[in-house]
């Protein structure tokens, strides 16, 4: 079991940056893959970015990639996304989430409760 708690959303202008950062506690954050997904109003939850359990494998949605960040720090218990060169379609929830493996772009076993991002025009 382990318990994620999303920080760092907030209201930001189109083409700035924000950090979200995911906090978790429980068993041994090493042994997560750990991801970010988000949902927009109306919107199916989607797929965001995935981190392998050592940081070496990240994985994107194409929407994000190159602008996007996943990375970890396990001493920490700690998964962060760096966003940068925001734009309005980003504005959603966004999800922290830990799979024991990589269905973690899929079916993860966990979530957080969530952080509000927005990106005004």
């Amino acid at each position: 079991q382990v318990q994620l708690v999303e920080s760092g959303g907030g209201l930001v202008e189109a083409g700035g940056s924000l950090r979200l950062s995911c906090a978790a506690s429980g068993r041994t954050f090493s042994s997560y893959y750990m991801g970010w997904f988000r949902q927009a109003p109306g919107k199916e939850r989607e797929f965001v970015a995935a981190s392998s359990y050592s940081g070496g494998n990240t994985f994107y949605a194409d929407s994000v990639k190159g602008r996007f960040t996943i990375s970890r720090d396990n001493a920490k218990n700690t998964v962060y996304l760096q966003m940068n060169r925001l734009k309005p379609e980003d504005t959603a929830a966004y999800y922290c989430a830990a799979a024991y493996g990589i269905n973690i772009m899929s079916m993860p076993d966990y979530w957080g409760q969530g952080t509000q991002v927005t990106v005004s025009s």
